[in-house]
């Protein structure tokens, strides 16, 4: 075989290896259907995963996730969850072990958005936010590690905000429950590093979501002044970097919040 014909096959297989980088693993991605979780669901699928869609209220929207998953070639199964609930959190691990026989990712996604004064937030509104971002993280993780540590192997992934890195005027809630995920993200990686598990929080900036749509006209430009690159970012490139860091490749990368957010200055 010649050396041009070596080094086509090469890459040709190098290109396999990396396009089935997850195959065997099963992920749970709460929050799946729309947006950055949707957007995670069919990266961790297209890596070769078997992904558990969770939704809350849009199960159409999730088992369009699903179907396109396995359109692809790929296993999907749709649950909903609501992550307020730590018992619903413990039963969609479980569901996942049933379905797949284990659980290797796990991608706290879901989320809810409040823009408003601190003296205008009430105290449901603050514990709504706490409910959603740090006891449904509390609760899914907490169900997850003991299948991750008696495999050895794990990946954490929770998907927090640049707000939680430096506070936003108006979303003072917010930034104070997303700054909690990335000090749990911290703490437990160092709890459980010795097992093959990696945590880490991915803090996007301003993406091109429905969560994002009030970003318009002036606030948008506003923005946009502060970005780099001149625009918002996609779902599609954070989905990127959660299928890397969910990989075996980035094993050595645990403890940690990276932010992809057009080199916006925090």
């Amino acid at each position: 075989m010649a050396a041009s014909e070596m080094e086509a096959w090469a890459r040709a297989g190098t290109a396999v290896e990396a396009a089935c980088e997850l195959a065997g693993q099963a992920a749970l991605v709460t929050g799946a259907s729309r947006g950055i979780g949707r957007a995670v669901a069919l990266a961790l699928a297209a890596g070769g995963a078997g992904v558990v869609v969770t939704y809350l209220r849009q199960r159409e929207r999730a088992e369009a996730v699903a179907e396109e998953i396995r359109r692809a070639g790929g296993e999907a199964e749709v649950l909903q969850l609501d992550v307020r609930d730590a018992a619903a959190c413990e039963a969609a691990v479980a569901a996942t072990v049933q379905r797949f026989g284990r659980i290797d990712i796990l991608v706290n996604n879901a989320g809810t958005a409040l823009e408003k004064l601190l003296v205008d937030t009430t105290l449901d509104d603050w514990n709504d936010l706490v409910a959603v971002h740090l006891t449904g993280m509390y609760a899914c993780t907490r169900a997850a590690l003991p299948h991750m540590v008696a495999r050895r192997y794990g990946r954490v992934i929770t998907i927090s905000s640049i707000w939680g890195i430096s506070g936003a005027a108006g979303e003072v809630a917010y930034s104070a429950v997303k700054a909690g995920q990335n000090g749990f993200t911290r703490a437990l990686a160092q709890e459980v590093g010795a097992f093959g598990i990696t945590v880490n929080a991915v803090a996007p900036g301003a993406i091109d979501t429905e969560m994002n749509m009030f970003l318009q006209g002036d606030d948008l430009a506003d923005w946009l002044r502060r970005v780099p690159v001149g625009r918002l970012g996609t779902p599609e490139e954070v989905a990127g970097l959660v299928r890397y860091l969910a990989g075996p490749g980035a094993g050595f990368i645990t403890g940690q919040v990276i932010s992809p957010n057009g080199g916006a200055v925090v």
